[in-house]
């Protein structure tokens, strides 16, 4: 019975070879965030559910995994990572430098219905700046939402980055009369208004007083002429030769009730897929998660693994490059063959001095014959081999990409062969 089970809806399993892909998704974020001078921090899978319902607006709320522990509390597993990052900011900013430059890769959880780019366990890589009001900070993630692409080997014209302004939105529904606390509610309407029809949006707007032809041509206008904001962040972004990966769109506003300026989303051409990464400006979260007591100012960014996988599969360029990676991979530096079932004890040892002069050597837990042996050396994608025959304590060293081979004398230090073939250019790959 066993045997059957599943992982459960929107779960994944990561055998070997799909955890190589998470592997180099975590490489390329933590390289482009190191590069733009950020910190890592970890924070809890587990958070208090108040925190989470604060100021979460939107679906958010309809998504938690949410629970009562074994203690009587109400909790959730993070659907995303902003509202800890508040929380440990808050406790924290008065031991850093501002502004904080902060980095995050983990797990997050909502509770939807899975789909092609969407389930409900994920990765999430957070960059988030705090302390910091100007347009800079805001351009700053943008920048490194662009360099995250590019290091995943994205060119341009295979994405885009979509700006636009959330107080644009807000003196636009102050202008028609929308309350404030009508405000969050309008913007899940004109959130869905690339995904809904013309009719579903018209009776979406009717309690707002609201046509879908003037939201329309208020997204266009507004485009066309970017707000102060929107102009300040364009310009930073020219400056560094980013503002041809542009688009302003008035029509992104996020999905999540807690951002109060500019905003961003990362698109391929064809919009087959969700966003792929984005975020925004976020000033007051940090003051409604501590009640007033702390404030900050802040902007984020976030890229989750499930949409950008698919992405990366369907474009040839990028494709390519984590294939190359991954022909660079290997379990181990040298995989131990051993050719004469009497000299095992001889091959432990040698396997053991290997990894103490802290090289990766792997070698058969029980006697196979030798093709069998140099097939597993193969699949580790190890460069090289020791043999460890009847001849021993004279050792053949093969070059498991050239299929050559080279005695060591009983004399020489294998460990220092070893070293000084691993630092050498490899040849090429023999078919």
């Amino acid at each position: 019975m066993g045997s059957n089970f599943q992982p459960l809806p929107g779960f994944r399993d990561f055998p070997p070879r799909e955890r190589q892909v998470s592997r180099y998704l975590f490489e390329a974020w933590t390289a482009v965030a190191r590069r733009y001078g950020f910190s890592e921090y970890e924070a809890p899978l587990l958070e208090s559910a108040e925190l989470y319902l604060k100021k979460s607006g939107g679906q958010l709320s309809d998504q938690l995994f949410r629970f009562e522990d074994k203690g009587g509390r109400d909790v959730v597993l993070r659907p995303e990572l902003t509202a800890s990052l508040a929380r440990i900011a808050a406790a924290q900013q008065r031991e850093y430098q501002k502004p904080l430059k902060w980095f995050e890769i983990g797990r997050c959880f909502r509770y939807e219905k899975p789909q092609r780019g969407r389930s409900r366990e994920f990765y999430q890589f957070n960059a988030d700046i705090l302390g910091e009001s100007s347009p800079s900070a805001d351009a700053e993630l943008i920048a490194l939402s662009i360099d995250v692409m590019r290091e995943l080997g994205f060119k341009e014209g295979e994405f885009y980055v979509r700006l636009s302004d959330r107080e644009a939105w807000l003196a636009f529904c102050e202008d028609r009369g929308i309350s404030a606390s009508e405000v969050d509610a309008f913007l899940q309407v004109v959130d869905r208004i690339e995904r809904e029809s013309e009719r579903k949006l018209g009776e979406l707007l009717e309690p707002f007083s609201i046509t879908l032809e003037s939201v329309v041509s208020f997204i266009a206008e507004a485009s066309k002429e970017p707000s102060p904001n929107l102009a300040a962040v364009l310009a930073d972004l020219a400056n560094r030769d980013l503002d041809r990966f542009i688009q302003v769109d008035l029509s992104i506003v996020r999905g999540l009730a807690y951002y109060t300026g500019v905003v961003f989303e990362v698109f391929d051409p064809g919009k087959a897929l969700r966003s792929v990464a984005g975020g925004g400006r976020y000033d007051s979260l940090i003051s409604i998660v501590t009640d007033g007591s702390s404030d900050l100012p802040a902007t984020g960014y976030a890229m989750g693994d499930c949409v950008i996988m698919e992405l990366l599969n369907e474009t040839p360029g990028p494709l390519a490059q984590y294939q190359s990676w991954l022909q660079r991979q290997s379990t181990c530096d040298i995989y131990v063959v051993i050719a004469d079932e009497s000299q095992r004890p001889a091959a432990l040892k040698l396997v053991s001095n290997l990894r103490e002069a802290g090289l990766s050597a792997d070698y058969p837990l029980a006697a196979f014959k030798i093709s069998k042996q140099f097939k597993a050396a193969d699949q580790t994608l190890a460069r090289f081999a020791f043999v460890v025959g009847s001849e021993f304590p004279e050792l053949k060293l093969r070059n498991l990409n050239s299929r050559t081979e080279e005695s060591i004398a009983p004399n020489t230090n294998p460990v220092e062969v070893l070293r000084a073939r691993l630092d050498e250019p490899d040849g090429p790959l023999i078919a």
